[in-house]
């Protein structure tokens, strides 16, 4: 996910996904246990996010900010809970077929927000509209395991042929291309969630765009939201399972200056903020200090529609220009790693609980000599001594200190090469990556689900994701292998998804690897049950509540 993919995607990838392997199950888990004598009175949480909500039509959301307030608002079939692990939403059971490729699932007593009813049409309408070109959806991927979900996605075939449809109010039936055991661990990603028709046609282009433009299901809804300042979220009255929110408010501040959020934190007015480097040392012997290693990976994209970024030699050298250390420990100083690769490191495991991380170490790291050979032959090759590329970047503080320092390792360490960055904000500068208007582009990508897929098929040819110009078909035929013919052979495939990283890095950099996001934060100690994600939305707030 854009912060966070083509052709006919995975529909067992999550099988071989150790982090997975509870999903399965028909138990309901169980609930987190609450210290209900020591509720305070007043469950109100203040929060901070560094960019606007790019947009709540699930549909065509593409990114973090917008995934993290939708998994709290929304719900589909399941949700992830504790440890991420995938637990029962709207649906109240779900029968497989023998052959593996019918999923009945029956919709428990649930409503929108208006207090109608939700019904198996709801989710029909939603995947429909998620394949329909029309829609233009990014993410239409997420539905290929779906019977035709590729073929009604390339307007080869009618949406009404996508494998879903309601067999009564209250139970839906979904068709697979092939079997898939685990399918229903991405059906708590937000594409996947329900939409009401006559609601959605009604708004039409302003669904979506305002808290009073979209219909909500989940244990929260936006009472106002107000654009680059901030929204609020209160306990949804008509949520199935309300009776398990214990917070009734929750207010969040749009704050791009992380002094001003530190500030904000010290005098109690938000409950919990990340921390930039310089404020670490203030914080990290207190007992509300924390770290968090992320599964988000930071690089710069390279169009290759730009003359100078189609010359691989260019490309070699601005990835191995800059000191991605120095970045981390003194720039970010929040547990950020270096980063010469895309597959994040603790994340994916094979069944000998081999890190694939490890298993394919790095790739193109940090040399200066190397860097400067490489810059030489692309001047010579483009016939230019003095260069000019511009960057685009978010407008948040980290960001642009960001920004910063590549220019400045860039320019010292490649003569000749001038760096202008320009930072926009969050939605601005999404859609102008999204139309290939840069040259370099400071990006990241947090996981969908749990396998290497969720990074590596975002590079295909004319991926929706890509978004570059990159093109190789010995990695284009890797990744569709990944999903058809490998998939009866998983330790092959799990070796050929690592060469399929080589290619994109070590053999094309394709991008330039910067960190795997850590973060080091604040958090009031009396906040308990945020539950954070490694995949999906950030942050569940369902189960979160304040002690006295």
């Amino acid at each position: 996910m854009k912060t966070k993919k083509l052709s006919i995607l995975l529909v067992l990838v999550l099988a071989i996904s150790s982090i997975l392997m509870a999903c399965g199950e028909k138990a309901e888990p169980k609930k987190t246990p609450e210290k209900k004598s020591n509720l305070a009175a007043k469950q109100e949480l203040n929060l901070l996010d560094s960019s606007e909500i790019p947009s709540l039509d699930s549909s065509i959301a593409t990114d973090q900010v917008s995934f993290l307030v939708m998994t709290n608002v929304m719900e589909g079939l399941y949700r992830l809970g504790e440890n991420d692990k995938v637990m029962p939403g709207l649906a109240k059971s779900e029968k497989v077929s023998s052959d593996g490729k019918t999923y009945t699932f029956k919709l428990r007593d649930a409503k929108w927000s208006n207090g109608e009813k939700i019904v198996a049409a709801d989710f029909v309408y939603a995947w429909q509209r998620a394949v329909d070109p029309k829609t233009a959806s990014e993410y239409a991927y997420m539905l290929f395991p779906v019977l035709n979900g590729e073929a009604c996605s390339k307007g080869e075939k009618p949406v009404t042929d996508l494998g879903i449809k309601a067999v009564d109010e209250s139970t839906l039936e979904v068709k697979l291309a092939n079997a898939a055991p685990y399918f229903k661990s991405l059906l708590s990603f937000p594409t996947f969630f329900p939409q009401q028709q006559k609601f959605v046609e009604a708004e039409a282009d302003k669904y979506g765009t305002e808290f009073d433009k979209v219909l909500y299901n989940g244990p929260f809804k936006l009472t106002s939201w107000e654009h680059e300042v901030g929204w609020t979220y209160e306990a949804n009255d008509q949520y199935w399972d309300k009776e398990a929110v214990k917070l009734t408010k929750i207010n969040v501040k749009v704050v791009k200056d992380n002094n001003t959020a530190e500030s904000l934190y010290s005098t109690g007015a938000v409950d919990r903020t990340g921390l930039i480097a310089e404020q670490v040392p203030k914080y990290k012997d207190r007992e509300d200090f924390g770290r968090l290693k992320d599964t988000a990976v930071y690089f710069l994209r390279m169009n290759q529609k730009n003359p100078v970024l189609a010359n691989k030699d260019a490309r070699k050298a601005i990835a191995m220009a800059f000191d991605k250390t120095q970045l981390c420990d003194v720039l970010l100083n929040n547990g950020s790693l270096p980063a010469n690769y895309l597959v994040p490191s603790e994340f994916l495991f094979d069944k000998n609980n081999k890190d694939f991380r490890e298993a394919n170490g790095d790739m193109n790291a940090y040399n200066v000599k190397k860097a400067q050979e490489h810059w030489t032959a692309a001047k010579a090759a483009l016939g230019k001594d003095a260069i000019t590329l511009k960057l685009l970047n978010y407008d948040s503080e980290s960001a642009k200190k960001i920004g910063e320092f590549l220019k400045e390792q860039l320019q010292k360490n490649l003569p000749g090469l001038t760096i202008e960055v320009n930072g926009m904000p969050f939605a601005v500068k999404l859609d102008t990556e999204s139309k290939m208007d840069y040259d370099l582009s400071y990006a990241g990508w947090g996981p969908d689900y749990a396998d290497p897929m969720t990074f590596l098929d975002m590079f295909v040819t004319d991926g929706g994701h890509n978004q570059m110009g990159y093109s190789s078909k010995a990695y284009d035929d890797i990744i569709k292998a990944a999903s058809t013919t490998l998939i009866s052979d998983l330790d092959k495939r799990w070796t050929e998804l690592q060469k399929a990283e080589k290619i994109l890095i070590e053999e094309d950099q394709a991008i330039a690897p910067l960190y795997q996001r850590g973060s080091a934060f604040v958090l009031n100690p009396k906040v308990k049950n945020i539950f954070d994600h490694k995949f999906g939305g950030d942050f569940s707030y369902k189960w979160t509540y304040l002690e006295k």
